[in-house]
């Protein structure tokens, strides 16, 4: 793992004219939880970053793992639309300076994530000055829906890919699906893999990935 401006990350460098994924994990994971999809995937063209969570969190007697903000497992809401993480945008900031530092165009690309992750990369595919080449947002939900709505009016005309869990346990499928409402009204056309299972990333998601991820190189 090395320092990526002012996060540590995992990165896998193939192609230098290849667009890159970065995709950020979710709460008490860390960078390495996604880092095998850069294998399981097969893309030489593409280069791959996992960034790490700047917070650490436990998440057992003994063991800790990364967030991108602190939250209480016990206490999620059941409806995130007009909730907004206090200490989101100091995530977002830390992002934006990773991604600066690296000296990435947005055009080249496509962010997504996990649960928490998910979350994070849509407000980061929100906010990027310029549209990024795609979004992938893995079991999320729609939240901070006041913010968003400015923000995505930039957006249209954008190509999403979404999944979940039907029987998701943390956070409701509904989210989702909401989510995938608010950006089709708003012009994003979305591809959303809904399957049978929980709070996971199953081979059924890793193969529409992975055709989402050709389309746009």
């Amino acid at each position: 793992m090395r320092q990526a401006g002012p996060l540590q990350a995992i990165e896998v460098y193939n192609n230098p004219d290849g667009k890159w994924v970065i995709l950020f994990h979710g709460y008490g994971a860390d960078a390495s939880d996604l880092a095998s999809f850069s294998e399981a995937l097969q893309l030489p063209a593409v280069n791959w970053l996992f960034p790490n969570g700047h917070h650490s969190v436990p998440i057992g007697p003994g063991w800790t793992g990364r967030a991108w903000w602190n939250i209480k497992m016990t206490e999620l809401p059941g409806d995130w639309t007009d909730q907004r993480p206090p200490e989101m945008d100091k995530a977002v900031e830390k992002v934006f300076k990773m991604i600066s530092s690296m000296k990435f165009e947005w055009k080249n690309l496509i962010i997504g994530g996990f649960s928490q992750g998910a979350m994070l990369a849509t407000e980061i595919f929100l906010k990027a000055p310029e549209t990024p080449a795609g979004l992938i947002c893995m079991s999320g939900t729609l939240l901070s829906k006041t913010t968003w709505s400015e923000l995505i009016k930039a957006r249209k005309g954008s190509a999403v890919l979404m999944s979940h869990g039907e029987a998701d346990p943390v956070l409701p499928h509904k989210g989702s699906v909401q989510l995938q409402k608010f950006f089709e009204e708003n012009g994003i056309s979305t591809q959303f893999v809904s399957f049978r299972g929980g709070h996971e990333i199953p081979m059924q998601v890793l193969q529409k990935m992975k055709s989402y991820i050709l389309e746009r190189i």
